[in-house]
């Protein structure tokens, strides 16, 4: 089988603003924690300052308030309103969702030449004490727990997580730590983003949930990983091995089926390649399917679009509910914005939601990094868990820490 490599390719209307050899990076670098909200995708570069409205939290879907809120914003004359931030997993917890005072837009970080320099570091790192929740033997039972009730036929698949607390006796150097995921990975999402009071949401992840442009849609489920090798000739046999792998194929498989059964009634057409490829990062590979498509109602925006995929089964599992309630059992921690959505929707209903994934959660002292591993019936507990600790190293090596 031959090895193919696939990188979507669609556009978005909001790249005015300054082109120059350095925009993208002085946004990166302007970021300030708390008051502002960044987000740089593999088209574009924003950086939100301040708060001009925040989305309320009620029981109404969260596109219908973005909706609201954007519409009241909307003035003739004046830039498109923007809405950025972040869903969490949950479906009845508190949105962090907010129309910045003012957005600044730039290219994408990946053609910016000053994205390659390296990271002026301070004069320490911090010293991390490391927590794993749960440990690793118990997540490895959680693991052989949900095989033995797949082969039983109670569910089809279940995303089982864990995290890593790093506590430090200082506050970490969130700016230093953002330009350094961003630096590693320019070609993926990076972000930070308030995630609630004193709480700041800080990753990169690799995956697309939806975008859309018009009446244009792109999707871009991930599932199915394979960790990198330092080694040339065994990163490209890893590569292979998981473009053969019937149990990576069948887990993928099912993820975009229910990316197709979740967009089908509200598209007139859909797009969706017979076989997957591979995305890389620089910790994982990944199985990729792009799909495409033309949205039916030109209302529809694209955080109706992201409503309607979340969760799919990359992050959740199937049936959703069974494994919701299988993640709930198993895992000993509120996973908050972790395997939410995070991104930006404009008023004409343009935007891009990203999986929230590969990230942390700093409050204070105190970092909290999540990863996850989709369990289906050929799962073994070893390597589910060694899977979650390769998803790791992104994070890691952005704070100078290790297992």
């Amino acid at each position: 089988m031959s090895l193919s490599l696939h990188e979507p390719l669609h556009e978005f209307p909001h790249t005015a603003g300054p082109t120059a050899p350095g925009a993208a990076t002085a946004l990166l670098g302007s970021y300030r924690p708390a008051t502002d909200r960044f987000l740089a995708t593999p088209h574009r570069t924003l950086l939100g300052r301040g708060t001009a409205a925040a989305i309320p939290h009620d029981s109404r879907p969260p596109a219908v308030r973005v909706r609201e809120v954007l519409n009241a914003l909307r003035r003739p004359g004046d830039p498109v309103p923007v809405v950025v931030g972040a869903l969490p997993f949950a479906p009845d917890a508190p949105p962090s969702l907010a129309v910045p005072e003012s957005v600044r837009w730039a290219p994408p970080l990946r053609e910016d030449p000053l994205i390659a320099l390296p990271v002026p570091e301070g004069l320490d790192r911090p010293r991390w004490t490391v927590r794993e929740v749960p440990e690793p033997e118990r997540y490895g039972a959680a693991v052989a727990a949900a095989v033995e009730r797949m082969r039983a036929g109670e569910f089809d698949k279940v995303v089982l997580a864990r995290t890593l607390e790093l506590t430090s006796a200082h506050e970490p150097d969130l700016p230093a730590m953002l330009r350094r995921l961003a630096r590693r990975d320019p070609a993926g999402y990076t972000f930070a983003v308030p995630s609630g009071p004193g709480r700041t949401l800080i990753g990169a992840s690799p995956e697309l949930l939806v975008a859309r442009r018009g009446g244009r849609l792109t999707a871009n489920p991930l599932a199915g990983s394979a960790p990198r090798s330092e080694d040339l000739a065994e990163d490209v046999r890893r590569a292979v091995a998981l473009l053969e792998s019937e149990k990576d194929l069948h887990e993928h498989a099912v993820v975009v089926a229910a990316v197709r059964e979740a967009l089908a009634p509200l598209c007139g057409a859909l797009e969706v390649p017979e076989r997957p490829t591979l995305v890389r990062t620089a910790a994982m590979w990944h199985l990729s399917t792009t799909v495409t498509g033309e949205v039916a109602d030109a209302g529809t925006t694209a955080l109706d679009l992201a409503s309607a995929l979340h969760p799919t089964p990359a992050v959740c599992g199937t049936p959703t509910e069974t494994a919701r309630a299988v993640i709930a059992e198993s895992e000993p921690f509120d996973r908050g914005a972790y395997t939410g959505v995070v991104g930006w929707q404009d008023a004409d209903g343009d935007g891009e939601w990203v999986v929230t994934i590969r990230c942390a959660e700093a409050e204070g002292r105190t970092l909290r990094l999540f990863a996850g591993a989709g369990v289906v019936a050929a799962s073994t507990p070893q390597s589910e868990t060694a899977e979650t600790a390769a998803k790791f190293r992104t994070f890691l090596d952005a704070v100078g820490a290790s297992l």
